[in-house]
């Protein structure tokens, strides 16, 4: 479900690109966790805290922290949204689903939510709850590319190919410069027979300066076309 890693995880946590900025984290963790022992009361030390212990993939340390600052705070937006997000990761799928419908109720239009609820669905098999859930975002936010290929990768997922080929065509409209979402919808385009289009697609990226080493699998899944 690689669409979904994409989506989730670019919108909320960056991923470590050296043991520096790893080691970094740890620094600003540490330096966190004594700001809180000399005011433990303080809820938003703790969402600081728990953002470091999430940067850090420290699902159960992040969650114990949320838990605190709900039960003082059980509307915290903040704490109820990343909670639903460790939730999943601890497949707490249930209670994710609970943290992200109590965020709705007070934001019901919320798109991050309505969007983590989607994929949540999706994950759990609830495939109809998840289609709907997504199309009903799109018709309330119809200029998000984000959207868009969330839609594609669940339609992709469930073998819609015809479908997701082209909401990842309108995610691409919406936001030409992602990467993912072109190699996605060329991905799509080559399994679908549309060599032609996948071609023109690929050329394209070799005019944007594309590594040539990131399309060489596409090229050989043409020529043995």
């Amino acid at each position: 479900m690689r669409v979904f890693i994409i989506i989730a995880v670019l919108m909320l946590f960056p991923v470590f690109s050296s043991a520096q900025s790893e080691y970094n984290a740890l620094d600003s963790l540490g330096k966190a966790r004594k700001a809180l022992a000399l005011h433990p009361d303080s809820l938003d030390l703790r969402l600081q805290k728990a953002a470091w212990n999430l940067e850090l993939q420290q699902w159960n340390e992040a969650k114990n922290e949320y838990d605190y600052v709900l039960n003082i705070s059980p509307k915290n937006v903040a704490g109820l949204y990343y909670r639903a997000y460790v939730n999943e990761k601890l497949h707490r799928y249930s209670f994710a689903r609970l943290d992200y419908e109590s965020l709705l109720t007070l934001i019901p239009r919320n798109f991050e939510a309505q969007l983590g609820l989607a994929l949540l669905n999706q994950k759990d098999l609830h495939y109809t709850e998840a289609y709907d859930q997504i199309n009903n975002l799109i018709q309330q936010y119809p200029d998000s590319a984000i959207a868009y290929a969330a839609r594609g990768g669940m339609e992709k997922e469930r073998g819609m190919l015809d479908l997701a080929a082209f909401d990842y065509s309108e995610a691409i409209k919406r936001d030409h410069a992602n990467l993912d979402y072109r190699l996605s919808y060329i991905d799509l385009l080559i399994t679908l027979g549309r060599e032609e289009e996948a071609r023109e697609e690929l050329s394209l990226l070799d005019k944007l300066g594309v590594a040539r080493m990131n399309l060489i699998d596409f090229y050989k899944r043409l020529r043995k076309k």
